[in-house]
């Protein structure tokens, strides 16, 4: 029973003592966090520039984070003015994705917007000052950060690149596709992406393209001292004259670049075109007699014809004639006639043969191929017709013979 009452004591006991301490803790808390709260302003702000000096190159632009606190207990609008900007340059005060004109903070918070500053391309190198003049919604509160930006020249990309090519140079007609190869080799010390250009003539086609492949290209990337073989594909104008054709092709990372000079060689085309007037590839005549017909050459090509002469594939002891034999030049567009007579055989029999015919110069042909019918000499005709008078006035005089009988 005694050791019952004992426990009940010494429980009230701690009970007591708990309450009694933590009232004196309590207050003290209470009394340190109002102090605490008190130390606060009722109003108060800052507004700096996170870096108050920058570099920068010329062709860039600056762009610098402005630090808004709001240190008072009240909720405050600030709005800014850039009061200070130099000449040739263009500044505003945005957020990531919008430019804006003022900020609003909480009581004891902070806002970061964004300070940017462009320089105009003529801008030159130095150093540059500027100023902004933040205030509160009621003008009490203000503050007036500066920011120096230091304008440098650009660095110039390092090394080189290596652009060779085997074969400049290439000839053929204006109907044909050139295709250039040319190396690359990347010495600018650094994993780099190349942009591929070319200039070619009015209505010319160029285009870049890997080895072996059809796919186009108008980049190539390149390791550090990396090496890579790539073609240009040139299609000329088809109407374009005869002679030299420069295409400059310029490979470039940054201002790094490579130039080459590609020349295309026009030789023209050389293209003859023969036929009739009418269009008709055909004619009548006797065996052992010539039978004539007019054939034109014509040069449809872009390059002169020259040297032109005939050729002909006949029937066995026929004779093919041409006037004149030979045509020494025919100019683009232009044309000659030639008069073609075809004999036939004295032996040949009545009816149809073929004749062929090719014009034939120098770096062009045309074939053509004529029906030549064969017919009966006109005597004969009469001399069929003689033998039946004769054998039907034999047979009425067999007739009066045997009728007299």
């Amino acid at each position: 029973m005694k050791t019952k009452t004992r426990r009940i004591l010494y429980t009230l006991f701690l009970i007591i003592t708990f309450t009694i301490g933590a009232s004196f803790i309590c207050p003290a808390t209470a009394k340190e966090e109002t102090e605490k709260k008190d130390t606060r302003p009722e109003r108060g702000m800052s507004v700096a520039f996170e870096y108050p000096g920058v570099v920068i190159s010329t062709g860039d632009d600056a762009t610098v984070d402005l630090i808004v606190k709001n240190k008072g207990r009240c909720d405050e609008s600030i709005s800014f003015t850039i009061v200070s900007s130099p000449k040739g340059w263009e500044t505003k005060i945005k957020t990531y994705s919008f430019g804006i004109s003022g900020v609003y903070v909480p009581e004891d918070d902070e806002k970061t917007v964004q300070f940017n500053a462009k320089p105009a391309k003529d801008t030159k190198p130095g150093t540059y000052h500027f100023k902004v003049k933040a205030r509160s919604a009621d003008g009490k509160l203000s503050a007036s950060p500066a920011l120096r930006i230091t304008l440098t020249e650009k660095e110039k990309e390092k090394g080189e690149i290596e652009l060779t090519t085997s074969y400049p140079v290439l000839q053929g007609p204006n109907d044909a596709k050139f295709e250039f190869s040319l190396d690359v080799k990347n010495k600018i010390d650094k994993d780099a992406l190349f942009n591929l250009t070319a200039t070619a003539p009015k209505g010319w086609q160029t285009n870049f393209k890997p080895p072996y492949e059809d796919k186009y290209i108008s980049s190539l990337r390149l390791k550090d001292n990396e090496s890579k073989s790539l073609n240009v594909e040139v299609t000329p104008d088809r109407f374009c004259e005869a002679g030299d054709y420069l295409i400059p092709v310029t490979i470039s990372a940054g201002e790094v670049k490579a130039e080459a000079e590609l020349t295309v060689i026009i030789t023209g085309i050389y293209k003859i075109e023969s036929g009739t007037a009418t269009g008709i590839l055909s004619l009548t005549t006797e065996k052992g007699k010539a039978g004539t017909i007019s054939i034109y050459v014509k040069n449809t090509g872009s390059a002169s014809a020259a040297n032109i002469e005939f050729l002909s594939v006949k029937p066995e002891n026929w004779e093919v004639g041409f006037d004149p034999e030979t045509i020494s030049t025919i100019e683009p567009g232009d044309l000659k006639q030639i008069e073609l007579s075809i004999t036939p055989a004295a032996e040949a029999l009545v009816g149809d043969y073929a004749v062929g015919v090719t014009a034939k110069g120098e770096k062009g042909f045309d074939n053509l191929e004529f029906r030549v019918t064969v017919k009966a000499s006109a005597a004969w005709g009469w001399i069929g017709i003689g033998i039946i008078m004769l054998v039907i006035i034999g047979l009425f005089g067999l007739f009066v013979s045997f009728g007299r009988r």
